[in-house]
């Protein structure tokens, strides 16, 4: 299980450091189209049509990428008074459990993105955006919305990966603490409480 875990491990961050390094730049990007949409519109009288759309598409990316990330650091809002009142190995099973529904739930999203890629919505431009199709600029490409819907896919594939890193991380703790447990309890027998006395 250790094994499986390191691999998995090894993986999740070489995927999160590339996605970290795209939602930096989605982020990056959608805060300067922003500021170029309200210099047009209140500076120049004149909105653009795009820029919304483009700051929808690089936020759903950032979320994407970034989530994985937050998940694995904890990052996530979570209330965790109960978990500092009870004892480490009920406070481990607590956190597998709690991850195990988590799991459930983040397979079902990932049907769901997979639905929203594949199915009619995806098969839709969108509104706004284009791409050039040479380097000449002389022919455009209207975006397709599989492509802002995909961040869902990948966003639920990726905390799928990570879940999976903290349910065998727990595992793997509470059979340490188990093993921990015992072997102090195998230490601690009349034999050395005599010895230890006598010393």
């Amino acid at each position: 299980m250790q094994n499986i875990f390191g691999a998995l491990t090894k993986i999740n961050d070489v995927l999160l450091a590339i996605g970290r390094v795209i939602g930096v730049f989605a982020i990056t990007t959608m805060v300067v189209v922003i500021l170029v949409q309200v210099y047009c519109r209140y500076v120049l009288g004149n909105a653009l049509p795009w820029p919304d759309e483009a700051a929808r598409f690089c936020m759903l990316w950032m979320t994407g990428l970034m989530a994985p990330t937050a998940l694995r650091n904890g990052s996530f809002v979570a209330i965790d008074t109960i978990e500092s009142i009870l004892p480490n190995i009920v406070t481990r099973l607590l956190q597998l459990f709690l991850l195990l529904i988590s799991l459930s739930v983040l397979i079902i999203a990932l049907q769901i993105g997979w639905k929203e890629v594949t199915g009619l919505g995806g098969r839709f431009a969108t509104a706004s955006l284009y791409v050039p199709q040479s380097l000449s600029f002389d022919s455009w490409y209207r975006v397709p919305r599989s492509w802002m819907m995909t961040s869902l896919l990948v966003g639920m594939f990726l905390l799928v990966l990570v879940n999976i890193e903290l349910i065998l991380s727990r595992v793997i703790s509470v059979v340490k603490l188990d093993d921990d447990h015992k072997n102090t309890d195998k230490q601690i027998t009349p034999e050395t409480l005599i010895t230890r006395g006598a010393e």
